[in-house]
């Protein structure tokens, strides 16, 4: 008895298994959700499914609500999307969305985008809500040599054209700053930009900034305009540093050359000196020679020494 009951049991857990193994392989409930939704899903396609590793559920769910939704989808395509790598669920989402408002968006455009790595969503709702993009503080000189520091906002809405292939927002950015820098940069003066910021916003606005990227720009709103630095001063400042430096080195290589040209006198002076010593030193032996050869008396050689004497006693009384 107590054997018979352990058999039932066990019949009756492998049953449950076996039909849930069943149940998950031939999804019945999935295609009768599909035949009720009017949704073309076979069953047999189901449990290929399975077996490609694909979830019907996702699949059957995106059928039934681009069906709804007027969209007529291939789910074999479905598929092949998803084995791609890519997002079934928000590619349809993006469709529905993209018909109701009234975008030009097939079924091939939306897969590439979502295959080259963009929200095929958020770009149809962009669309619809366009956004705002607030731009870094850009910093740009006017002629008249004062810095200003200003904020924009740009707004943009997406292009779903260029969306593969297109640039982003930084490269939105990029352009918009650069802009910034030229239109502040033609001013004459830092007043006309602070008395009109819109003469900013429409000059970068005119350039066609958005061309090559994925984004249309609707507006370009100067947010807020700062007055900086004096960076004409502090050029002047800075140049007039550096003429000083130069004069002053200059200054020093004169006085150098000054010095060495005196230092050479100085020594031609000692020179002329020495050689004046070595004339006076030969005197007294020219003296002693005259002597001896009777070219020079007594009396000559006392009158010299007088000479001598007065002169030096001259010498004197001057100084």
């Amino acid at each position: 008895m107590e054997t018979s009951i352990v058999s039932w049991i066990v019949i009756a857990v492998l049953s449950i298994v076996l039909l849930w193994i069943i149940l998950y392989y031939v999804p019945v409930g999935l295609w009768f959700y599909a035949i009720i939704s009017d949704a073309k899903v076979g069953l047999l396609q189901l449990v290929f499914m399975r077996w490609r590793k694909v979830p019907p559920t996702v699949i059957v769910s995106s059928m039934v609500e681009s069906t709804k939704a007027g969209l007529r989808l291939d789910a074999n395509e479905l598929e092949a999307h998803y084995l791609a790598g890519g997002n079934v669920t928000n590619v349809v989402h993006a469709l529905v969305s993209a018909q109701k408002a009234g975008i030009a968006l097939d079924f091939k455009m939306a897969t590439a985008i979502d295959l080259a790595g963009r929200n095929v969503l958020e770009a149809v709702q962009m669309s619809v809500n366009p956004k705002v993009i607030n731009t870094p503080s850009v910093a740009a000189v006017a002629k008249d040599g004062i810095q200003l520091i200003a904020k924009a906002r740009v707004t943009v809405r997406a292009n779903i054209r260029q969306l593969v292939g297109g640039a982003g927002e930084e490269t939105i950015l990029a352009r918009v700053g650069e802009g910034i820098v030229s239109s502040i940069g033609s001013s004459e003066t830092h007043k006309v930009v602070l008395e009109n910021p819109d003469v900013i916003s429409k000059t970068v606005l005119a350039k066609g900034l958005d061309a090559g990227t994925a984004y249309e720009i609707l507006s370009i709103d100067i947010a807020d305009i700062d007055v900086g630095k004096n960076i004409g001063a502090e050029l002047q400042i800075d140049q007039a540093n550096a003429d000083k430096n130069i004069a002053q080195a200059k200054a020093e290589e004169r006085r150098a050359m000054a010095v060495a040209l005196e230092q050479e006198n100085i020594a031609k002076a000692q020179d002329a000196r020495a050689k004046v010593i070595l004339a006076e030193a030969e005197v007294p032996l020219a003296m002693a020679e005259a002597f001896r050869n009777g070219n020079l008396g007594i009396m000559d050689y006392y009158k010299m020494k007088n000479i001598q004497a007065d002169t030096s006693m001259r010498e004197k009384i001057g100084k």
